[in-house]
């Protein structure tokens, strides 16, 4: 049973325990306890873990690509591979794993360096999590240009989202938002 799971049967207990009309609740009428973030931060990677396959992707600074997801390490990792349409033999990286209670990425960028990212926040349902900057490696200066930032929302519909922060002098020069798509064949445009 995953560590999701095993939260979610426990707090059903409580709050079947508590009696009628009391669900989220414990006896004592408080809330019910909030998700470890060890477990928040587990299902939030099975949310990754997900994705595997391809994807096309369109951003709101007009470029579009395509990504292919793996699941690698004996699925200790999920790699992210992606390429723009303009420059297909350019791609860029990105890796997510857990390491310990916490969510992980490394951003292997065509900026030249590569951010390491921590997930500081992840939604009680892990649809939506925030990663914010843990360091730099290769990083030329502290006033280099880096992402420093990645929100991703993963929707109903199977769709995802995801919001990129660049930073520059430690302020953000600019961000964008790129909607995601599975890759359904050849015939599948983005919009």
């Amino acid at each position: 049973m995953t560590p999701t799971a095993l939260w979610l049967l426990a707090n059903a207990t409580i709050a079947l325990a508590a009696g009628p009309g009391s669900a989220g609740l414990t006896d004592a009428g408080a809330p019910a306890p909030e998700m470890p973030a060890a477990t928040r931060a587990a299902a939030a990677f099975e949310r990754f873990r997900g994705l595997d396959g391809a994807w096309l992707a369109s951003s709101t600074k007009g470029w579009e690509e395509t990504a292919t997801y793996r699941v690698i390490a004996r699925g200790s990792a999920v790699l992210e591979e992606s390429s723009f349409r303009e420059s297909p033999e350019e791609s860029m990286v990105t890796l997510f794993h857990l390491d310990g209670d916490r969510l992980m990425l490394t951003h292997y960028c065509e900026a030249g360096n590569q951010p390491r990212m921590v997930a500081t926040a992840i939604s009680p349902d892990a649809r939506e999590v925030v990663f914010t900057l843990l360091d730099v490696t290769n990083l030329s200066s502290p006033d280099a240009g880096h992402m420093g930032r990645a929100e991703f929302r993963f929707h109903d519909d199977g769709t995802f989202t995801s919001r990129w922060s660049f930073l520059k002098g430690g302020e953000e020069v600019w961000a964008e938002d790129v909607r995601h798509q599975r890759r359904d064949g050849e015939t599948v445009a983005v919009h």
